[in-house]
């Protein structure tokens, strides 16, 4: 969307100082000024960067004077927008992430959402539900439908192990558990799989560590910030916690399984229409790799691509969106 809104209008791009946001933005091409950084779990480590970060955007917000500002429910950009007298537009698939909802939704002029998820879910945090705009798509179809580099590399016939990926769960966000339950589904997954290419994603440096020092080398970790797509392309069977990466492995087509690490209505849509397997008991996930692995998949393949297909482009109601406001 940035990409396609600079084509008509001059855009500044900030970002927290985040691995998971900076470095995919370099692989993406997107430029971003970076302003503060992630504040990592803890509470007080939350406010302070928040703080320090509102603080400086808000001025590099007044220098560059904007008619509007769009986010993914920033805190700091709703705090910004509302104290500058700028308009906000926002995005959300996501009514669970609670602190985030209350922070931000009584402050935006216009809410952008999936057209699955209720309008009661966000009215309840403070905007009328005429401020609330859906579009008919979920939001990681956009990053299913956009094309990679022809330049990645793909797996070669002949090699005949199949890819496990896993996916570890959010463990900083304030709506996460904290209680790691990827380690003993991996641990499954090693004692039944051994002979295939084992590869899990942490999302963060800590994480990665944690799962080297756990699992050594029966494992592949992946300790840098990967092209999502060109990844799944490659991949045999995705076993995620529920969140983006679980619905876009679903959309392409994944045979995808979800431990359902923080439950939410995404996840809860894509179960229901079985392109999604929920099991979060490591024995339960075992069995249905193997049911995977030994089928041809083509029920999933032939209902992904026509749910994908159906999905229409938000970006078109965010450009609607914008001149209404």
């Amino acid at each position: 969307m940035i990409k396609r809104i600079k084509k008509k209008h001059t855009v500044l791009c900030t970002s927290r100082d985040y691995d998971q946001v900076t470095h995919l933005a370099k692989i993406r091409g997107v430029k971003l000024i970076i302003i503060g950084k992630h504040g990592g779990s803890g509470r007080h480590d939350k406010l302070n960067a928040s703080l320090h970060r509102a603080k400086s955007l808000s001025f590099k917000i007044k220098e560059f004077s904007p008619d509007m500002t769009v986010s993914f429910c920033s805190p700091e950009a709703a705090r910004v927008s509302y104290g500058l007298n700028i308009d906000h537009i926002c995005f959300s698939d996501s009514p669970h992430a609670i602190a985030v909802m209350r922070l931000v939704i009584p402050l935006v002029q216009k809410l952008l959402i999936p057209w699955i998820i209720p309008k009661k879910e966000f009215t309840k945090f403070g905007i009328d539900a005429k401020d609330i705009i859906r579009y008919r798509a979920i939001d990681a179809a956009v990053i299913a439908k956009r094309k990679i580099l022809k330049n990645n590399k793909t797996k070669s016939e002949k090699n005949e192990r199949k890819t496990i990926l896993v996916r570890v769960e959010e463990e900083y966000a304030s709506y996460s558990t904290k209680k790691r339950p990827a380690i003993p589904i991996i641990k499954a997954i090693i004692k039944n799989f051994s002979n295939e290419e084992i590869i899990v994603m942490g999302r963060y440096a800590s994480q990665a560590r944690h799962l080297e020092q756990v699992f050594g080398k029966k494992i592949k970790v992946l300790s840098k910030v990967v092209d999502s797509k060109a990844l799944l392309k490659n991949t045999d069977v995705f076993i995620g916690s529920g969140g983006t990466m679980t619905a876009e492995s679903a959309l392409l087509g994944i045979p995808t399984i979800s431990y359902n690490a923080i439950p939410n209505i995404i996840e809860t849509y894509l179960v229901k229409k079985k392109l999604v397997i929920r099991k979060t008991n490591p024995k339960q996930i075992v069995n249905s790799i193997e049911k995977i692995l030994g089928s041809s998949n083509l029920e999933i393949k032939n209902r992904s691509k026509k749910m994908l297909n159906s999905m229409e482009d938000p970006y078109h109601t965010l450009v609607k969106t914008m001149k209404s406001v």
